[in-house]
């Protein structure tokens, strides 16, 4: 039942202990607020306090000590004076010398205002929590569509994880299937990349074996925790929170998230929250993989390993949409290698191809890594530039311009043969309406440039 604590001499003098007792209620009695002070540790649930209490040398730490308590201020006469620096605190109801049943509604009243508040505080709580998740998930979507490689995409996720966790540090260990050892692929710092635990060895060797998540408040109480990556870094574990990851049922790494910024050991809450961010890593992780197997098997130039037009085709449709999502331009830029017919004529079609895997890497080297470069056919390369106006655009297709100009090619083979290319620009939403309007104007820019003076830049704008 509710304890209620009776402060102040006027009240003992009243029934309010038996009134309260016969209801059900536990009452501890004290002479004043000073007295009841050390006493509020003992979860008081009501206090029900003389109003003349206030000029009490304690009266500030007492409000500050029960701050969270609910209070009725009880004045025992019908005057207004000493109220008002009692009301300046939440949870507190004035009460002019009631009789029982005036009392027991009060201190019903006020017990319901404070679960109401304890009730809208969880809520708050598990709506930011919520909020902090949907941000999440939305943070992971945008990387999967800005890039493709495994390391970034974790690095993106578990700085979201450890933000949303209030950790310290994280790491993410990947199964070497050949030997069975767990490998740091990423964490927060490169020391202990690629540092290696052997099978069961450690919490996290523990974990990708039984493929159990786990809490450990204190890693020094916990047989199984290994102290040589801490020495290694200089890191001090204090306490961890380690997750299998999953895919299809087999456990394909682990997750840490280490030490709580507050000081204070994990919780359950800290557990659950972690498992559901981790399903959706671990959901990234797999789909990323897949899409690259894909990329490999499905949308790749089987010469040059470069996209070829179906994904080429497919990204331009996208970043389109994009683009007029966020009022962003995108641009392309065709490439043709001048006289590469000589080439083919002089040196055999074994060595052009090998110009072309050549060329194709040396266009990457001058590219952000939001930039995509396919093999258009034969000896044409098409470059799509997100988030990229037309003067933008020509300065990189300049740029790649340059680099084909001053290249020596075939240098290992004994060939070191010097070669040129004419280059097409246009833009979206620029001077192309269309996908297709895209495709055609970039590609007649690159023959403006073929049929008069080549390697050169030409753009549409």
């Amino acid at each position: 039942m509710p304890n209620v604590f009776l402060i102040g001499p006027g009240l003992n003098k009243r029934n309010f202990e038996d009134i309260l007792s016969r209801n059900g209620f536990e009452v501890s009695k004290f002479s004043s607020i000073e007295t009841a002070l050390s006493r509020l540790d003992e979860k008081a649930d009501v206090l029900i306090i003389e109003k003349e209490q206030y000029k009490n040398k304690s009266f500030k730490k007492f409000l500050k000590a029960s701050a969270e308590i609910p209070k009725l201020i009880v004045s025992l006469d019908y005057s207004f004076r000493g109220f008002a620096v009692w009301l300046k605190e939440s949870l507190t109801r004035p009460v002019y010398n009631p009789l029982e049943k005036e009392l027991l509604y009060f201190i019903r009243l006020i017990l319901k205002e404070k679960n109401t508040r304890e009730e809208n505080k969880t809520l708050r709580q598990e709506l930011d929590t919520a909020n902090k998740e949907i941000e999440f998930f939305e943070d992971v979507g945008k990387t999967l569509t800005s890039s493709l490689e495994l390391n970034k995409i974790l690095v993106a996720v578990m700085r979201k994880t450890k933000e949303i966790i209030g950790a310290e540090a994280w790491s993410v260990l990947v199964v070497d299937e050949t030997t069975g050892d767990l490998v740091f692929e990423r964490a927060d710092t490169k020391k202990v990349e690629k540092y290696r635990l052997k099978p069961g060895e450690g919490i996290a060797g523990w974990v990708a074996q039984e493929g159990i998540p786990v809490i450990v408040p204190d890693v020094s109480l916990d047989k199984r925790f290994s102290s040589r990556v801490d020495k290694q870094t200089h890191f001090k574990t204090r306490s961890l929170m380690c997750v299998p990851i999953k895919s299809q049922g087999r456990v394909i790494g682990v997750l840490e998230v280490v030490n709580k910024v507050t000081g204070e050991p994990f919780t359950k809450e800290d557990l659950n929250l972690l498992m559901r961010l981790v399903d959706q890593a671990a959901l990234t992780i797999e789909r990323t993989t897949l899409y690259q197997k894909m990329a490999e098997l499905v949308v790749t130039d089987d010469l040059t390993k470069l996209f070829n037009t179906r994904y080429l085709n497919r990204t331009i449709e996208t970043e389109i949409q994009r683009s007029n999502r966020y009022k962003t331009s995108i641009s392309l830029i065709f490439i043709d290698i001048d006289y590469f017919k000589n080439i083919n004529d002089q040196h055999g079609h074994l060595i052009g191809s090998k110009i072309l895997v050549e060329l194709g890497q040396l266009i990457i080297k001058c590219l952000r890594s939001i930039d995509i470069v396919a093999r258009y056919g034969g000896d044409e390369f098409v470059v799509v530039l997100p988030q990229t106006p037309p003067h933008a655009a020509v300065q990189i297709a300049e740029r790649i311009r340059k680099s084909v100009e001053h290249n020596t090619f075939l240098k290992k083979e004994g060939y070191a043969l010097k070669m040129t290319a004419s280059f097409g620009v246009a833009s979206y939403p620029e001077s192309a309406k269309t996908k297709e309007d895209l495709i055609r104007l970039a590609d007649e820019a690159m023959y403006r440039v073929k049929n008069t003076t080549r390697n050169g830049v030409y753009a549409i704008v």
